[in-house]
C-alpha cells in the first residue's frame, strides 16, 4: 500500500510517499517559509528558492516529485489539535472538516494550515480514503486531574480551556517501539517517553495509555524548547507586560518565538550550536543547557512517582536521538531509581530506520534506558492504512446487557481464616450472572486513611490475591488514590485494612477502581469481530440518555457470560439505576459496540 502522508506546519509543508508495513520512503519533500522566500527540497536534496504562496500551491508543486512511482491508495494528514472531540484517527469527511475548523481557536498557527492542505488534498484526490491523526489523541486518555487547571469551572469549559498534550503521535509511537524492542505488552509497562527537539514535551505512559504530558492547552507549556519558555510564573508575564507595555501579541511573541533556549543564550537555538558554544566556553550557552536539563530531569522524576516506578525511559526526537550529552545530565543522580547509564553505551548511540532503538543502561540497571528512533509520518500511515483496511469496525448483531458492579471485595483463603475464622467457607447468598460467581453472605468494613465504608459485600469463590473494588467516589471517602485497572492487576495500588466479625487484615495493595469491560465468549468475539484484550468504544443508552464510553476492554473466556461492567459513578454518570450492596446488578441499559480502538494493534 501506498501511502501519501502531508504534514502542514504554520508555514511549512513535510510531505512522504511510504509503505506503512516497512516505512520505505519512495519520495519526500519539504517546502519552507510558504509566503515567504520559500524553498523547495526533494528526496533530502539541498533546498533551493521556489516561490509558493499558499498551502494549495505547496501541494501542487510537491506532487510531481511525490507521485513518481504512481497513485497513492489514501492520503494521511497530520493535525495539530483535535480538541475534545477527536480522541483517535478519523476518516474525513465534510462535517470532519468543519470540525477542525471550529478547533481553529486552539490551535490558531496550524490547524488552519492543516485544513487548508486537507481540502486542497481532497480536490486532488477525491476517490481515495483521507484520514486525519491528530497530535492531541493520544492525550485523551488523560485523568481528569491531569487534564484540569485550577480555574473557575464554568470558565474553563465554555473556552475549552484545560490540558490537551502534544506530540502525541510521536509518544505512542515511541511506547509502541519500546514494548516491541521488549517483547512485552505495552500494557505491562511503565514508560517515560521523551521527546526532545524544537518542541519538547515528556509523557507518562502506564497501561498502554498517556496518563500525563508536559504540554498543555498549547505545546507552549512544560520543558524548555528552542524559542518557547515552557513553564513560567503568569505572574512574571503580567510584570513584564506592564514593565514593557506588552500587549497580548506581545506576550505570545516572548512566550513562543522570543524564549526559550533563543532566549537565554541568544542566537538561534538551535541545540547544536549551543553545544559548541558551551564547549568553547560560552556561559550562556551552558547556563542554557543547565536549566534545560533541570527542567527535563525535574519532569523525570514527578512522573516516576506519579506512576509509582518506570520500567523504560526513552528519549527521541532530533535532541533526545543525538544529544549524548543531555541525556546525560537528564539521567544523572537517577541510581535511586534503579536508572543506571552505561557512559560509553551513551556515547556510541545511533538509531535510524534501520536500528530504531540503541540500548545505553548498564547491565546492572533496573531500568531500561533506550534511545528510540521516532517516525511521524510512518505513524500516520499506519495509522490511515489501518482505517483503509476497517481495522477499527467491529460487527453490531445486536446490544450487550450491562451489569452495574458497586463495591465489592474478593479474598483469598487465608484471608477468609483471618477475617472470619479458621476454616471458614464463604456462603453463598445468590448467584451473579458471570457463570461461577456469587455474591456472599459475608460483610466486611473497608478502613481508610479518612473514613471506614461498613458492611461491604464479599464475592465468591476465592482468588489467588485479595482485591478491593471501589468507585471514585469511595476512593474520596476512604481517602485513598486508587488506579483505575482491569481486576486481577493490582500492582502497586494502594492498601487497606479490612475488618471482619474474627479479626482485622491489613493489605498492602489491592485496591482498585475497576476499569469498565465486556465479557463475552470466543463465540461471542467472533459475532462481533473482537479479540481478548481489545479496546473498544461503547454507546451505552438508558432510555433517552445516551453516553459514549470510549477504552472499554474486551474480556474473552469460555467462562463468561456477555456482559459489560459499569461502576456506580459511571452509571449515575448515565443516568442507570445501580446496585447498592456491592452485588452485580443487571439493569434496563444496553451497550452497543461503535468501533475497536486501534493503538494497542501494535503491541508485540
Amino acid at each position: 500500500m501506498r501511502i501519501l502522508v502531508l504534514n502542514a506546519g504554520s508555514s511549512s509543508l513535510k510531505a512522504d510517499v511510504l509503505d506503512p508495513s516497512t516505512g520505505a520512503r519512495e519520495s519526500w519533500v519539504e517546502i519552507d517559509r510558504i509566503g515567504e522566500h520559500s524553498t523547495l527540497s526533494v528526496d533530502g536534496a539541498e533546498p533551493v528558492r521556489q516561490p509558493v504562496e499558499s498551502m494549495n500551491e505547496a501541494l501542487r508543486v510537491a506532487l510531481p516529485h511525490l507521485l513518481r512511482g504512481g497513485a497513492v491508495d489514501a492520503v494521511g494528514h497530520r493535525v495539530v489539535h483535535g480538541g475534545s472531540r477527536f480522541t483517535a484517527p478519523t476518516r474525513v469527511d465534510d462535517s470532519v472538516e468543519a470540525e477542525i475548523e471550529a478547533l481553529i481557536p486552539l490551535a490558531p498557527l496550524h490547524n488552519p494550515a492543516a485544513l487548508a492542505l486537507i481540502r486542497a488534498a481532497r480536490a486532488e484526490f477525491p476517490s481515495v480514503t483521507h484520514v486525519a491523526v491528530f497530535d492531541t489523541a493520544f492525550h485523551a486518555t488523560l485523568p481528569a486531574r491531569a487534564r484540569a487547571y485550577a480555574l473557575p469551572r464554568e470558565l474553563a469549559e465554555a473556552h475549552g480551556v484545560r490540558r490537551y498534550g502534544f506530540h502525541g503521535t510521536s509518544h505512542g509511537w515511541v511506547a509502541a517501539e519500546v514494548a516491541r524492542h521488549l517483547k512485552a505488552q505495552i500494557r505491562e509497562l511503565r514508560i517515560l517517553t521523551i521527546h526532545l527537539g524544537s518542541g519538547c514535551s515528556v509523557c507518562a505512559v502506564e497501561n498502554g495509555r498517556s496518563v500525563e504530558i508536559s504540554s498543555g492547552m498549547t505545546p507552549a507549556e512544560g520543558l524548555v524548547m528552542r524559542t518557547r519558555t515552557g513553564d513560567i510564573d503568569p505572574g512574571a508575564l503580567i510584570a513584564l507586560a506592564r514593565a514593557e507595555g506588552l500587549d497580548l501579541d506581545g506576550l505570545d511573541d516572548l512566550v513562543n518565538k522570543r524564549g526559550g533556549l533563543a532566549g537565554l543564550a541568544g542566537g538561534s537555538g538551535d541545540f547544536r550550536d549551543l553545544e559548541e558554544r558551551a564547549s568553547a566556553g560560552d556561559e550562556s550557552a551552558r547556563m542554557a543547557i543547565h536549566v534545560f536539563c533541570h527542567r527535563l530531569r525535574k519532569y523525570i522524576g514527578a512522573y516516576v512517582a506519579l506512576m509509582g516506578g518506570v520500567d523504560v525511559i526513552a528519549f527521541t526526537a532530533g535532541i533526545g536521538e543525538h544529544s549524548a550529552l543531555v541525556r546525560q545530565r537528564a539521567l544523572q543522580r537517577l541510581g535511586f531509581l534503579g536508572a543506571v547509564l552505561d557512559d560509553d553505551a551513551n556515547r556510541d548511540a545511533s538509531v535510524s530506520q534501520l536500528r530504531p532503538v540503541f540500548a545505553i543502561h548498564d547491565p546492572a540497571s533496573r531500568v531500561q534506558l533506550l534511545v528510540v528512533h521516532t517516525d511521524e509520518a510512518r505513524a500516520i500511515a499506519r495509522d490511515t492504512a489501518a482505517l483503509v483496511a476497517g481495522a477499527d469496525a467491529v460487527g453490531t448483531p445486536g446490544a450487550i446487557p450491562i451489569a452495574v458492579s458497586a463495591r465489592h471485595i474478593h479474598l483469598t483463603r487465608a484471608a477468609v481464616d483471618v477475617l472470619f475464622g479458621v476454616d471458614h467457607t464463604l456462603t453463598p447468598l445468590k448467584p451473579l450472572s458471570q457463570p461461577g460467581q456469587y455474591a456472599s453472605v459475608e460483610l466486611l468494613d473497608i478502613m481508610g486513611p479518612k473514613r471506614t465504608i461498613e458492611r461491604v459485600r464479599v464475592l465468591g469463590p476465592e482468588r489467588s490475591a485479595c482485591q478491593v473494588e471501589i468507585s471514585r467516589t469511595d476512593e474520596f471517602f476512604l481517602g485513598l488514590d486508587a488506579p483505575v485497572r482491569i481486576s486481577g492487576d493490582v500492582t502497586n495500588s494502594p492498601g487497606v485494612t479490612l475488618r471482619g466479625p474474627a479479626g482485622s487484615l491489613t493489605l498492602s495493595e489491592g485496591v482498585i477502581c475497576a476499569a469498565r469491560h465486556i465479557h463475552m465468549t470466543p463465540a461471542d468475539a467472533a459475532t462481533y469481530r473482537v479479540k481478548h484484550k481489545d479496546m473498544v468504544e461503547v454507546e451505552v443508552s438508558s432510555g433517552p440518555r445516551k453516553l459514549i464510553f470510549g477504552d472499554v476492554t474486551i474480556r474473552v473466556s469460555e467462562a463468561s457470560k456477555l456482559e459489560m461492567h459499569i461502576d456506580t459513578d459511571e452509571a449515575n454518570a448515565a443516568e442507570i439505576s445501580n446496585a447498592s450492596e456491592g452485588a452485580l446488578v443487571q439493569v434496563e441499559a444496553v451497550a452497543v459496540l461503535r468501533r475497536r480502538e486501534t493503538r494497542y494493534d501494535q503491541d508485540a
